[in-house]
């Protein structure tokens, strides 16, 4: 063991390059339990090691990890990391401070400001406010706590007794983190009005003013309306100007969980499949997720400049001293709901300045352009099903039949042995170490398939036809005796 270590951190980028190469496979699965026998002296911490154990004990942990970088890795709405963001990571990393003042992150400050302000541009929503949070759960905790601030602001001191009941508004495709802040901030999951939504999965609009109509009659207060540019399955945005139009006329939050989707306001061609979005009153963003920067970095952004301030400050004096040296507007921690919080705006900043507004166009054309490709392909082969026929963002939604299930009785019975053989499918391809796709099912869908592209790495057209040639292999595997 050396005494500060630096000489194993040299060796890391090298072990990295590595365990991530060409030639190793995108995973070598084992069950828990025996992974945990694979593993159990290398995971023991009791006693100290030098470095050359310590690097066989990496180097083995590597063995058995997910290759994320890989292009078979279609497993999440995440992949392989931007070279310039993961260079902006480990230097984050290597400088271990915090975001919230000036004093201890004095260029990051910087760095942040500037990055919140080019992205709010972008929305549509130049004279906003944002911070960065670590994910689009906690962002829409920020989303609801603003909006129920911006209508009640006595609520900060004296709490949610003797206010009105009130509800929020979904959709039936949108993300499960709706349910679990209204439960964690005392709304109730029973207050989430779930939305229905067409065949493209995208809100019903009628609907949602009709139910926000039925909740003002029995006397409840809509404090919310969560639309979403970019669903967890399909990738649907929805009708984002009906939504905005329903909350301006009822007067209600709108935000909207663009945590995929907004990628796509990166691109001059595509851009427009967010028109609406500059109405909201908050948006959240993921670059962790379709952009590829490092996990985690998520940005919360919305119109009302200072509101972010006024609900969640807590004034700490050890902390936010207002007769410091220098200009003590430049402390943004206190506007966050942590204390701590990573700088994970550099991550961003890095990726944006080495390849500028263009370049991120360009890759988000061409992960939009794969799907495109991907769904023409899909469409054309032997075996394959669309879920839907239309690319939203870039997820395209599929069955694979094989050969014995063709030209049967599609009755009930027929899907629920299709509901097994995908997940059984998914199996073949992950223990082959030949892809890793997500499957789910999906209102009255069976379980289907769900491939989804990122920027990074980059894919071509040969490589989706892989894709897909590997789960018609693997599918062809299959036999109902293993089901």
């Amino acid at each position: 063991m050396e005494p500060n270590g630096h000489s194993f951190l040299d060796k890391v980028i090298g072990i990295v390059k590595e365990e991530t190469a060409d030639n190793v496979p995108l995973i070598d699965f084992k069950h828990p339990k025996e992974l945990e026998a694979i593993l159990s002296d290398d995971l023991d911490i009791s006693k100290p090691t030098n470095d050359g154990e310590l690097e066989r004990t990496v180097r083995k942990m590597l063995q058995y990890s997910v290759k994320t970088n890989k292009s078979t890795f279609r497993n999440q709405l995440y992949g392989g990391t931007d070279p310039y963001g993961l260079a902006g990571s480990w230097i984050a990393e290597a400088f271990n401070t915090s975001q919230y003042t000036f004093e201890v992150a004095p260029v990051f400050t910087l760095v942040e400001m500037k990055i919140l302000k080019h992205i709010l541009q972008l929305f549509g929503i130049p004279d906003g406010d944002g911070i960065f949070s670590p994910g689009g759960s906690i962002s829409m905790l920020y989303a609801l706590v603003a909006a129920r601030f911006k209508a009640f602001p006595e609520i900060k001191a004296k709490g949610m007794r003797n206010l009105p009941e009130m509800v929020i508004f979904s959709s039936k495709d949108s993300h499960y983190s709706i349910m679990k802040a209204a439960h964690w901030l005392g709304f109730g999951t029973d207050n989430v009005k779930i939305i229905r939504t067409n065949d493209l999965g995208q809100m019903v609009t009628e609907e949602l003013e009709e139910t926000i109509q039925k909740e003002l009659a029995l006397g409840r207060y809509p404090v919310l309306v969560n639309a979403t540019a970019g669903t967890t399955v399909l990738g649907a945005i929805d009708n984002l100007n009906a939504v905005a139009d329903v909350c301006e006329k009822y007067g209600i939050w709108m935000h909207v969980d663009a945590c995929w989707g907004g990628s796509l306001i990166l691109s001059n061609k595509y851009r427009n499949k967010l028109k609406g979005i500059e109405r909201a009153n908050s948006i959240s963003w993921n670059p962790h997720k379709m952009m590829g920067v490092p996990l985690q970095c998520s940005a919360f952004l919305l119109r009302d400049r200072g509101l972010l301030h006024e609900a969640n400050a807590a004034a700490a004096q050890y902390l936010f001293q207002q007769d410091k040296f220098y200009d003590v507007r430049y402390d943004t921690g206190d506007k966050s709901v942590q204390c701590g919080r990573k700088i994970d705006a550099f991550k961003l900043w890095m990726i944006w300045k080495a390849r500028s507004d263009t370049g991120l166009s360009q890759l988000t054309d061409h992960v939009m352009e794969i799907a495109e490709f991907c769904l023409s392909a899909v469409s054309r082969k032997d075996g394959f099903r669309l879920v839907t026929e239309t690319v939203q963002c870039p997820n395209v939604c599929f069955w694979y039949i094989p050969k014995f299930m063709r030209n049967a009785n599609e009755d009930d019975e027929w899907w629920d042995t299709m509901h097994k053989i995908t997940p059984k499918i998914k199996e073949l391809l992950t223990l082959n170490s030949r892809l890793m796709v997500a499957y789910c099912p999906l209102r009255h869908h069976k379980n289907f398939f769900r491939l989804a592209f990122t920027f990074h790495p980059i894919v071509e057209e040969r490589q989706v036809l892989d894709m897909l040639q590997s789960i018609e292999d693997c599918g062809e595997m299959v036999t109902l005796s293993m089901l």
